[in-house]
């Protein structure tokens, strides 16, 4: 009876500091919007980067949409569990004025990630799917705009007015984004009527 005491007590340590340790060690701005001196959403930065055929892919293009940007890489274990999610999303609202951007980082460049993209299917729904939405080459620079990376993925919230609402550093939960996305899909239906 003692030993399992003793199991519990310790599992229950072990839980505690690992929930002390997450928290102490996420940003305390990971979800939070960046703001100026007057409390206004920031504008994101614009940035143009080349797309998987060679042809250049600016943020600007998407003004008037909502926009997940998305940095990730091909080799990252967590973007690929989140791809299938973001699919979904694209699926969902493309239609209304959404889309998500995805920046890979991979060193290797185009042609790992031309590779991947092409070859890869991620399970939607119970079907495999291709990634579709669109995806250019990333770089240090532009991810230095957004603030840095603390690693990948990490995605960008940008509201149609072409303001930064959220930012999540490591793997989105699909309900939060979800709602998020909609909220900002919702809030621009409202201001048009």
């Amino acid at each position: 009876m003692k030993r399992i005491g003793l199991v519990l007590a310790t599992l229950a340590v072990v839980v505690a500091f690992a929930l002390l340790a997450n928290r102490a060690t996420r940003i305390p701005s990971a979800g939070a919007v960046r703001t100026n001196q007057e409390n206004k959403p920031m504008a994101s930065p614009d940035f143009t980067l080349k797309g998987l055929e060679d042809h250049d892919v600016s943020l600007s293009q998407f003004k008037g949409k909502v926009v997940l940007v998305n940095f990730w890489a091909t080799w990252c274990g967590p973007c690929k569990i989140e791809i299938p999610w973001l699919v979904e999303l694209q699926d969902k609202y493309a239609a209304h004025g959404f889309t998500v951007l995805g920046l890979a980082m991979d060193e290797e460049g185009k042609s790992a990630v031309s590779t991947f993209v092409q070859k890869e299917r991620f399970k939607v729904r119970g079907t495999p799917h291709s990634m579709n939405y669109p995806i250019v080459l990333g770089n240090d620079a532009t991810a230095d705009k957004f603030g840095g990376l603390l690693g990948f993925p990490t995605s960008v919230l940008i509201s149609k007015d072409g303001h930064v609402v959220k930012r999540v550093d490591g793997l989105v939960s699909y309900g939060e984004i979800d709602k998020a996305i909609q909220s900002q899909l919702d809030a621009n239906e409202g201001s048009a009527h």
